[in-house]
């Protein structure tokens, strides 16, 4: 596992009579006092405070509360305005990590104070939490997808492999415990399929299937999307097929809140603002993502743009607590919780973002995402479309200056790229389809159906 910290001091305002300054503290403490400030322990002053962020700069539906926010510089803005208010100087220091595992063995060390992760990393942090009486609280949702698929198992593009059921007694890669692999577990118990399992890192996975050491890899964004656009993988199931919402949310030790609330509040303030910006300035907030993570902004478009895999709203919407609720059996069977160990109506608190939201709170919760549109990336800007087919009209038109095409699958609606899609025609009618077992149960449904290649697709 690979980490990268920094950190960003933000001072705020004068210091109170009587008080030291930050530079002075600094030469005045050993730097081991210091450091001992980091992650919300004990401090020799109460007017520093350091604020540890726990984030996933890959995982890029958590961009609003982590990689976007970060270039962004809302946070230290929302701190320093803090400061001017209650005296206090403010540092934040942001860490990177690959998946949620080790974010929550950071909070719990005390050492994390606000965390990002996915649905199934979430109620597992909530569960440590209890069981080592240091207990952590969801606070707010970044991005989201009601039908589950922001997860998608992926194989080789010459894999002779197309359904689930070929899956069985093969080998899969995941990552155990995060939402990926619950999208796996799902998927494969609702068709009764066992498979070998191994555990390993999503860049592992990856390399292990261009290898050709694995048969499939189950990951979360935003792999399989990177490895379709590479040219490296195919989609062999579309987490969307469950119809189950999956997420990933923002958490934060009660201890720290309760020492805090007003940083609390301030970084959801400030993941409301960096939301706000993705949706206005969607292919600049791509680009950002992508010059931060050194990701393809395509890739990351094809999660965070308007029409995108990913819905970005911070509300805590009642189908994503009754998901997390169905999550929690699934954990238990695997071994991954003890039965009793979540509660998830005791694990999520709303009551912050509430305050940040103010009286809209209520509205922006009911609000849902809209069915995703085809959506090219032509240029500097990108052009939305009705249906497939009047996208595809309008690559065919401008082949030599389209950067990426996104289309919408048929029967799920997941976003995926046009070039990397299963297409077929029926009548007059030319539909995309993820992954081509999709296709192919469309076309036992509608014989007169055929299949066609991308460049076919193309032709009037």
């Amino acid at each position: 596992m690979s980490r990268t910290t920094t950190a960003a001091r933000t001072r705020t305002g004068t210091p109170a009579p009587g008080r030291r300054t930050t530079t002075a503290l600094a030469r005045a403490l050993p730097l081991a006092l210091l450091l001992t400030a980091c992650g919300g322990s004990p401090q020799a002053d109460d007017s520093a405070v350091t604020v540890t962020i726990g984030y996933q700069s890959k995982t890029i539906n958590t961009v609003t509360a982590g990689t976007l926010l970060r270039s962004l510089g809302h946070f230290e803005r929302e701190l320093r305005a803090l400061g001017e208010r209650d005296g206090r100087t403010y540092r934040v220091v942001w860490q990177d990590y690959a998946t949620g595992a080790p974010i929550t063995a950071q909070m719990t060390a005390g050492k994390i104070d606000i965390g990002s992760m996915g649905d199934f990393p979430l109620l597992l942090n909530a569960a440590r939490g209890r069981q080592l009486d240091r207990p952590t609280k969801l606070v707010s949702v970044t991005g989201y997808n009601l039908r589950g698929a922001l997860n998608t198992i992926v194989t080789a593009p010459g894999s002779s492999l197309t359904t689930l059921e070929d899956l069985r007694g093969r080998k899969v890669s995941t990552s155990v415990g995060s939402a990926a692999d619950g999208t796996l577990v799902r998927a494969l118990e609702q068709k009764g399929i066992t498979v070998r399992k191994l555990n390993q890192q999503p860049a592992v996975g990856a390399s292990a299937l261009s290898a050709g050491s694995i048969d499939a890899l189950s990951q979360f964004v935003a792999w399989p999307g990177l490895l379709a656009f590479q040219g490296k993988a195919k989609a062999l199931y579309d987490g969307g097929e469950l119809n189950v919402p999956t997420f990933h949310g923002v958490t934060t030790r009660v201890a720290f809140a309760e020492q805090h609330p007003g940083v609390v509040d301030a970084f959801l303030r400030a993941q409301r603002t960096a939301t706000a910006y993705l949706r206005t300035h969607p292919v600049d907030a791509s680009r950002k993502v992508a010059t931060a993570t050194g990701l393809p902004a395509e890739v990351v478009h094809l999660y965070n743009g308007p029409n995108g895999i990913a819905t970005f709203d911070p509300t805590i919407k009642p189908r994503l607590v009754a998901a997390l609720k169905q999550d929690v059996p699934i954990l238990v069977a695997a071994g991954l919780v003890r039965d009793g160990d979540v509660d998830v109506d005791a694990f999520v608190d709303d009551s912050h973002i509430r305050r940040v939201y103010g009286a809209g709170y209520a509205k922006q919760r009911a609000t849902l995402a809209p069915p995703s549109r085809s959506e090219i990336w032509l240029g500097d800007g990108t052009t939305t479309f009705a249906t497939p087919a009047g996208a595809l009209r309008h690559v065919a038109a401008h082949r030599d200056r389209v950067r990426a095409a996104y289309v919408p699958d048929t029967t799920t609606g997941t976003l995926w790229f046009a070039d990397r899609s299963v297409w077929l025609r029926d009548g007059n009618r030319r539909l995309p389809f993820q992954t081509r077992s999709a296709a192919d149960a469309y076309r036992a449904a509608h014989p007169g159906a055929r299949l066609l290649t991308y460049e076919q697709a193309l032709r009037p």
